[in-house]
C-alpha cells in the first residue's frame, strides 16, 4: 500500500527509561509510555477512542485487551498486531481513521525482554521451522550470510560496515535515552573479535527492556493541539513471503520494490529526505537499505558510509538516536520518535539544523516492509 496524504498527523509521543527495568511487566511499561505520549499531546485518557498495541515477541503481554484494561479506557477500535513495529502500527492507525472507525489513537508498545531474560535464539516468522532445522535459530546468523554475500558481489569490507556502528555511536553520545554512549572507533570496533563472523557485537542489537508511544488523529484535530504536528505525508507496504525461495534472498532486493514504490506514488525522491531511520536489527540492514531506497548505488553503500555521509555532520544523517545498535532494542519504535523529536526541533544536541522530511523505514527480516514519510506540519 502507498499513499501520499498530510491528513494524519502524529500530535503526541512518550517514552520511558530503557535498559532494564526489572519488576515491571510489559503491559504496565506500555502503559507508562502512553501516559506520557498523552501528556505530550495535551489529551487525556477520555480523548482516545483507539488503542493499537505490539504483541510482546517472547510472551502474550502486548494485546490491546490488557493494556486497555490497566489504562482504564475502552475505545471504540483496539487492534493488536503480532509484528506491529512502529511503521507497521502507525500505517494501521492511518487505515483505521481514514476508515473512520477513530478519530485519536493511542500506538504502544512495551517490553521487559531483557530482566525477564527472554531467549531470542529461536527462528520466528515464515519458515522458521526449516531455518531451526538447519541451526539458523537468530538473525544474526542470517545477516552474516547477507554480508558475506555482499563482500562477494561488490568487495565491500569489514572496516566499511564498521561505519554504522561507529556513526550511530557518535549519535548516541548525544542522547540521554542511549543505553550506549561509551565512544566507539572504527580501530574499537576492528579489534573487537566476531561473535557470528563477520559481525562483531556492535553490528548487532541488544536487547532491552522499555517502551513507547505514539498519539495519531486526524490533521484538522492536531491544528487544536499544543504540539507542533508531524504529518505522516506518504506510508508503503510490501511483503516478501516466498523467502528463500526468491533469487538472491539474503539481499532482499524486494526492498528496492518498495522504496521505487514508494518515491513513484509519493512523488518524494531521496534527495527530499534530510533525515534516515532504519530500523537495525543489524548493521547490515542499513547497509541494504541505503542501497535499497537510493541513497547510494547498488554495491557502494561501503564506500558512501566509509566517506562519513551517516555521520554527525554528514550529508544523510541516519539514526541520530543512535538506533537500535546504541539507543535501545524497541522494534523501530524509537526511530519514530526520534523523527517526531526532530522534525519538532526537540533534538536538543544531536537537532538537525532546518530538518523538514524524515524517512522511517523497518523490515521484518526476510518477510515483509514498511516505510513512512513524515513532514514538519503546520
Amino acid at each position: 500500500m502507498t499513499k501520499r496524504s498530510d491528513d494524519i498527523a502524529i500530535v503526541g509521543i512518550g517514552t520511558t527509561a530503557q535498559g532494564e527495568l526489572p519488576g515491571r511487566t510489559a503491559n504496565s511499561i506500555a502503559v507508562e509510555a502512553i501516559e506520557a505520549a498523552l501528556a505530550d499531546a495535551g489529551l487525556g485518557r477520555e480523548d482516545v477512542d483507539g488503542l493499537i498495541t505490539c504483541r510482546n515477541l517472547q510472551a502474550r503481554a502486548g494485546i490491546d485487551e490488557q493494556v486497555g484494561e490497566l489504562l482504564g479506557i475502552a475505545p471504540r477500535y483496539g487492534a493488536t498486531l503480532d509484528y506491529g513495529t512502529g511503521n507497521f502500527s502507525l500505517h494501521l492507525a492511518a487505515m483505521a481513521i481514514g476508515a473512520g472507525l477513530a478519530e485519536t489513537i493511542v500506538l504502544a508498545y512495551g517490553t521487559n525482554q531483557r530482566s525477564a531474560h527472554a531467549d531470542f535464539g529461536i527462528a520466528v516468522g515464515g519458515g522458521a521451522e526449516m531455518a531451526q532445522a538447519a541451526g539458523v535459530v537468530h538473525v544474526a546468523g542470517r545477516a552474516a550470510l547477507a554480508f558475506r554475500r555482499h563482500q562477494h558481489l561488490y568487495g565491500t569490507t569489514e572496516e566499511q560496515l564498521g561505519w554504522v556502528s561507529v556513526a550511530q555511536r557518535e549519535w548516541a553520545q548525544h542522547n540521554p535515552l542511549a543505553i550506549f554512549r561509551k565512544p566507539l572507533t572504527i580501530g574499537d570496533y576492528l579489534a573487537s573479535d566476531p561473535l557470528v563472523a563477520p559481525l562483531r557485537r556492535a553490528d548487532l542489537t541488544m536487547i532491552s527492556d522499555g517502551g513507547a508511544a505514539l498519539v495519531v488523529t486526524t490533521a484538522e484535530r492536531a491544528r487544536d493541539l499544543p504540539r507542533k504536528p508531524v504529518r505522516l505525508s506518504a506510508m508503503a507496504q510490501r511483503t516478501a513471503f516466498r523467502a528463500d525461495h526468491a533469487p538472491d534472498s539474503l539481499l532482499r532486493p524486494w526492498l528496492g520494490d518498495l522504496a521505487q514504490e514508494l518515491w513513484t506514488t509519493s512523488g518524494f525522491t531521496p534527495k527530499d529526505i534530510d533525515a534516515l531511520y532504519i530500523q537495525d536489527a543489524t548493521s547490515v540492514w542499513v547497509l541494504q537499505m541505503l542501497e535499497w531506497y537510493g541513497f547510494a548505488p547498488l554495491g557502494e553503500g561501503g564506500a558512501f558510509l566509509a566517506e562519513g555521509h551517516t555521520r554527525p555532520g554528514g550529508s544523510l544523517p541516519v539514526n541520530t538516536n543512535g538506533g537500535q545498535l546504541s539507543e535501545a532494542y524497541m522494534w523501530g519504535w524509537l526511530h519514530l520518535v526520534e523523527a517526531v523529536r526532530q522534525l519538532r526541533g526537540e533534538a536538543g544536541e544531536r537537532q538537525i539544523a532546518g530538518i523538514e522530511v524524515a524517512l522511517d523505514v523497518s523490515s521484518h527480516d526476510f518477510l515483509k516492509g514498511a516505510a513512512s514519510i513524515l513532514t514538519a506540519g503546520a
